[in-house]
């Protein structure tokens, strides 16, 4: 191989990320729990707008999980605000760059007037062919497979679908991200190393990095260095290195 000739880099398509470490950030800063949230809101806007730089395909954030019910109605209240306020401020701009934005996870639980602005603001975007935003809002890895299940079932019933025909890739349809590349990066912030119940089924060969940053300082620095290190990793999908080597997602630089 000479000299000159092009090398090929690892790089993600889709990154998902944990967003973890917005309350303890007030705290080191003897703030309300309410200011870590609005600080991670803008955490959002800098990561995405790097991610978008950088050429990333999608970028799926882990905003509200179906555990986060169990927190104080105070905070709920205050990240439902926050939701509301970001969607009215952020979406216009999206849909003017390109972004594409989908939320995943259960919306009966939701206010109705939430789950109105998000099917609006999804709408405004839906014909857009830039990044794919998607944030998991009142989202499970559980509920998404027992959903899937669910509806798998529903069909069967129908006789729209033969029990023979299931396969992982027609299950794999029926759950969240099915119509986005495969999830290359996960980036958990906060120092926690544990899923907490997000994508279960979608991860089976994510690339895991797990940092000690907390979210609110999460910035575009921290990402090209998770980016470098999903760079330096042999994804052999259950193969050989030689074997692996073509189902690599690579791009010349």
């Amino acid at each position: 191989m000479t000299s000159d000739t092009p090398t090929q880099v690892l790089r993600p398509e889709h990154i998902a990320i944990v967003m973890d470490g917005n309350n303890r950030w007030a705290q080191q800063r003897h703030l309300p729990s309410i200011a870590g949230h609005r600080q991670g809101t803008e955490a959002v806007r800098k990561i995405l707008r790097a991610c978008r730089d950088r050429g990333l395909k999608a970028l799926t954030l882990f905003a509200f999980s179906s555990e986060n019910w169990r927190r104080p109605e105070a905070e709920v209240r205050g990240l439902m605000s926050l939701l509301i306020r970001y969607l009215r401020a952020d979406v216009a701009e999206l849909a003017a760059d390109g972004v594409r934005l989908e939320f995943i996870g259960r919306r009966d639980r939701l206010n109705p007037r939430i789950a109105r602005l998000i099917e609006e603001s999804e709408a405004v975007t839906r014909d857009n062919t830039g990044l794919d935003l998607v944030i998991a809002f009142d989202f499970g890895g559980r509920w998404d497979i027992t959903d899937a299940a669910r509806r798998l079932a529903a069909d069967v019933a129908a006789g729209t679908m033969r029990p023979d025909e299931i396969d992982e890739s027609v299950f794999q349809g029926y759950l969240a991200l099915s119509q986005l590349p495969p999830v290359d990066l996960l980036i958990r912030t906060g120092g926690e190393t544990r899923l907490s119940n997000f994508l279960l089924w979608q991860l089976a060969y994510t690339e895991f990095l797990f940092v000690d940053t907390l979210w609110p300082d999460f910035d575009a620095g921290q990402l090209d260095l998770a980016i470098e290190s999903f760079a330096r990793r042999q994804r052999r999908f259950g193969g050989r290195p030689e074997d692996a080597a073509p189902e690599l997602n690579v791009q010349k630089c």
